[in-house]
């Protein structure tokens, strides 16, 4: 990951765009690109989505995740697992396995 973050912010910096990465922006860009992502199902079945279109806005989701974390000061490896053991804790298999119900209704 942190190969990823070096790269996104060498080319940021590259083109002096730092100014413009502060954490409201990156939140703003991450949610609009995330809607992209989304446009790529729209009115089609799954399998019918293009995946190169699918690659190409999950590469600019992933690449402002990073950039607001990197932004925030934060190690993405342990808010992930952080997040993860939270769910744990709300999700237990035996009563969350194979049901879509949130976590108050298991």
């Amino acid at each position: 990951m942190n190969e990823i973050i070096d790269a996104l912010k060498k080319f940021r910096d590259e083109r002096d765009w730092q100014q413009f990465h502060n954490p409201k922006d990156l939140s703003l860009a991450l949610s609009i690109e995330a809607a992209e992502l989304l446009e790529a199902f729209l009115w089609k079945q799954p399998e019918d989505a293009d995946p190169e279109k699918i690659k190409e806005e999950l590469a600019d989701v992933f690449s402002f995740a990073f950039l607001l974390a990197d932004a925030c000061d934060l190690d993405v490896k342990d808010i992930v697992l952080a997040k993860i053991k939270q769910n744990e804790e709300k999700y237990p298999a035996d009563k969350a396995r194979g049901t879509a119900r949130k976590y108050n209704e298991l």
